[in-house]
């Protein structure tokens, strides 16, 4: 509740801040003057003829005429996966009566691919997926983007999901008093990265799971050094399969920090930086070297993707990952040779780690995958309208469902179910399911609940309870997204860089962290985090704290 109340009267203030979850209207009397724009074009939208004399109110078609949109977008995330060709992609397409036209890149290289197109402006998309939620405002003060608001009368779906949701219209308002994005929806506090052991190997072992780290390291130790998987073979047990990128969100917390978010406020309210930490980060280092230095995290671990991770997985090699909650029974624990279906055979989602802190889970903020209308467009009317008619509650059934028949039925009492093809993950991606990639998909609690296994919905709503909120994404005025825009990147890269270094020894802790940290001085980390403080203040006084 507090993340909500908070949102509306930050909202309020200087800026539109990111904040999920849920409340009420909180009244602090603060000025609502960036939110007068929005708010009086939703007051004014009348559905109109467009320039073809079609008026559209809601539904699909869109158009009266043949029509084409091209959209820049991402790849799906599974490499099996042909989002072009996915039914449920296709039905929306085709019920909007507009034939799409791709131009997609790598799923994980979306951001480093797209990001200088979008700057530049060099792309004839009509509609974008920006590679964050722009925070700083970088892609709104590109100018390619059309200020969405002034088409609201082509836009009668998103008006009316504006006005029930306050929290996400305030969210959306840029520092000039418009909305440029149609968002999706992440849930924020289910479903969330968590740590996931092999339960066959913790019973085989005779172990609980481990809470601690101390605790953690020895099962490590242990499946490193004896026949996990019973192939005779006690050398080829890879100790724990997780990514590099979700070590900051499967260790950061044992030590206190936040590595994820990056920035964190203490009981007192002073901002940090959880890189620049000299004593906390540095600890945090320390016993992933170790861990390293030991085998338990093995060498090519900067090298692996969540395919990579699958095959190990089915091949029973490994007893440890850490992904989105998802991957527990829908991608880990379906594809090990001996899983049946029940708990005692799966990858079981966990509790957190706790070291000198006690351990806590990193949630989301609720926008995600933005996308916005190309001002150079020649159909800008067109693009609106299926932006609109894209994230529309019509088109976010088949998001989060499918199309009856195929991936569900509906029940004589109304209840839902997937069918057998629904239940199975693989074809469910390749049918299309959450296709937030290249559409504005809001996910659903629900849905999901349903379509993993009995236990995994349970473990869920265990782990929910560990699911602490991140720092709160702030659209910065002018002045902050300068200073943050000019200095970030570069302290951004010099962080992962020697994040990698420290971690597998090719720089020393004893002898190169002390220059780390100047280096992070040298780039100007204390006028990104003085910004981020006078953030985190107009917070607190927002919030009345």
């Amino acid at each position: 509740m507090k993340r909500k109340i908070a949102a509306i009267v930050l909202s309020f203030a200087m800026t539109a801040c990111l904040f999920a979850g849920c409340g009420k209207d909180k009244d602090t009397g603060t000025s609502l003057a960036n939110t007068d724009t929005v708010d009086s074009a939703i007051k004014n939208a009348t559905p109109v003829e467009d320039s073809t004399g079609y008026l559209y109110t809601g539904a699909g078609p869109i158009t009266g005429e043949d029509a084409s949109l091209k959209l820049m977008a991402q790849e799906s995330n599974y490499t099996n996966v042909d989002i072009r060709k996915a039914p449920i992609v296709l039905k929306v397409f085709e019920e909007a009566g507009v034939t799409p036209v791709w131009d997609l890149y790598d799923y994980n290289d979306y951001e480093k691919l797209a990001a200088p197109i979008i700057s530049s402006g060099d792309t004839d998309a009509d509609i974008i997926k920006i590679p964050d939620n722009d925070p700083n405002q970088v892609y709104i003060k590109s100018g390619l983007f059309v200020p969405l608001d002034e088409f609201f009368d082509y836009m009668p779906n998103f008006i009316k999901w504006l006005s029930e949701n306050p929290v996400e219209k305030a969210e959306l308002t840029a520092e000039d008093g418009h909305i440029y994005y149609v968002p999706g929806l992440n849930v924020a506090d289910d479903y969330q990265p968590c740590l996931m052991y092999n339960k066959v190997w913790l019973t085989k072992a005779g172990i609980e799971a481990p809470t601690t780290l101390d605790e953690f390291t020895e099962m490590l130790r242990y499946f490193k050094n004896n026949d996990m998987n019973g192939n005779g073979d006690a050398s080829d047990e890879i100790p724990m399969c997780v990514m590099k990128e979700f070590l900051p969100y499967m260790f950061g917390p044992a030590f206190g920090l936040d590595l994820v978010s990056g920035f964190r406020a203490d009981e007192a309210g002073n901002v940090t930086y959880a890189y620049a930490d000299s004593e906390n980060y540095k600890k945090y280092l320390e016993y992933l070297n170790g861990l390293y230095e030991e085998g338990l995290i093995d060498p090519d671990f900067t090298s692996w993707d969540r395919d990579m991770v699958i095959d190990f997985i089915s091949k029973d090699l490994t007893g440890v990952a850490f992904d989105f909650s998802w991957a527990m029974s829908m991608m880990y624990s379906n594809v090990l040779p001996y899983y049946d279906g029940t708990e005692d055979t799966a990858f079981i989602g966990v509790a957190p780690l706790s070291g000198e802190c006690e351990g806590f889970y990193i949630g989301r903020n609720s926008l995600s995958g933005m996308f916005g209308v190309n001002k150079k467009s020649s159909q800008i009317e067109l693009a609106v309208k299926f932006l609109d008619y894209a994230m529309s509650d019509h088109c976010q059934d088949y998001y989060q469902w499918g199309i009856v028949g195929e991936s569900y039925i509906v029940n004589a009492d109304g209840s839902r179910e997937y069918t057998e093809n629904g239940n199975n993950n693989d074809w469910l991606q390749q049918f299309g399911i959450n296709p937030a990639f290249v559409l504005p998909a809001a996910q659903s609690v629900e849905a999901t609940d349903i379509l993993v296994a009995p236990w995994h919905a349970r473990i869920n709503g265990e782990l929910r309870q560990y699911v602490k909120d991140p720092w709160p994404e702030i659209y910065a005025t002018s002045k902050e997204s300068d200073t943050v825009n000019l200095y970030m990147p570069d302290i951004q890269a010099k962080v992962d860089e020697s994040t990698i270094d420290f971690i597998t020894g090719k720089k020393n802790l004893t002898s190169d962290f002390d220059s780390y940290i100047s280096e992070l001085d040298r780039l100007h980390i204390d006028e990104v985090t003085e910004v981020r403080q006078t953030q985190y203040n107009r917070y607190l006084k927002a919030l009345g704290e």
